[in-house]
């Protein structure tokens, strides 16, 4: 494994990974409900606070940053000495998309429900080339019950949204293969990775209820929690993993490459940098930490990524 770099810490909880101008890099810090820019030197600026609370960020065709918010709706502990959620907070406003404007610091509303379904937790988002969406909602855990959110797809200016999967347990991370021919979703507490066909910007093909496990492409056996995934250039997914902290690397036809250990059982994001699309940077929420080590392989770069 190549070595460790860590670029900074005191993060709280960091998440959804982008790259940004000269070289830099946006987290998310759902804990922190703010927006964060971290330098290749590890100085760090907070841009923007967030009501609620960010989860996942993509930027768009117009240069804005677009987040998944999922209200805040974590109660926060520190079991084992690491960082994590462990309930439901009081605090909760209600899931939504924003648009937040970067150079002013105004935040747009996009959407806040679905045919009329409420947004419960956003968690992860991907433009495609048309510069249309892809997100997921992770659901929401309530005191004696699990409410399950899916998979949905959105146009930048509030004008459209739709539901496209529902219902998955606990959706996460989401990704696009190179040609935008298949849609891959992390489900968190099953350990599933699973694939769905696009026909279409938006529309994805017909699902057989009966027969729901032909669209899974991977579940790793042993005891495993997928959280958000990026796609390298040749196609395969990496897929951050939960207790334990690692990168799981799967082919496109459902075959294990490789498991990068993590030093954080909360390893819950990456993304990739650099001239050769090598760099890459993970973020470890547990600890706070956004690290960077050199890749085996060249990430694929994001549809309007900054860099």
């Amino acid at each position: 494994m190549s070595s460790i770099e860590v670029l900074t810490s005191g993060l709280e909880f960091p998440e959804g990974p982008v790259m940004y101008k000269d070289n830099s890099v946006l987290v998310v810090e759902i804990k922190g409900r703010s927006i964060t820019q971290i330098f290749s030197d590890g100085k760090k600026t907070m841009l923007i606070e967030i009501n609620g609370a960010p989860n996942g960020a993509a930027f768009g065709p117009d240069g804005a940053l677009y987040i998944c918010n999922n209200g805040d709706g974590f109660l926060w502990g520190d079991p084992g000495g690491f960082t994590q959620p462990v309930g439901g907070s009081d605090g909760y406003s209600g899931g939504r998309i924003e648009r937040i404007d970067l150079e002013t610091g105004e935040v747009t509303e996009l959407y806040r429900q679905v045919d009329g379904n409420p947004l419960l937790m956003p968690n992860d988002i991907v433009f495609d080339k048309q510069g249309g969406f892809y997100f997921t909602d992770h659901g929401m855990r309530e005191a004696r019950a699990f409410r399950s959110g899916g998979v949905y797809y959105g146009k930048i200016d509030g004008s459209y949204v739709c539901e496209l999967v529902f219902p998955i347990v606990t959706a996460n991370g989401v990704g696009l293969s190179p040609d935008e021919k298949t849609l891959y979703v992390a489900e968190t507490e099953t350990g599933r990775l699973w694939y769905y066909e696009i026909l279409e910007p938006g529309v994805l093909a017909p699902i057989d209820m009966a027969s729901p496990g032909k669209q899974l492409l991977a579940q790793i056996e042993g005891f495993k929690r997928y959280d958000s995934l990026a796609v390298e250039a040749n196609g395969n997914i990496c897929v951050a993993g939960l207790t334990p902290g690692c990168i799981t690397v799967i082919s496109p036809d459902g075959k294990q490459v490789e498991v990068i250990e993590m030093p954080d059982p909360f390893s819950t994001n990456l993304c990739f940098g650099g001239d050769d699309m090598k760099d890459a940077y993970l973020t470890m929420s547990g600890t706070g930490k956004l690290i960077k080590m050199r890749w085996p392989r060249a990430g694929l770069k994001l549809n309007f990524q900054m860099d």
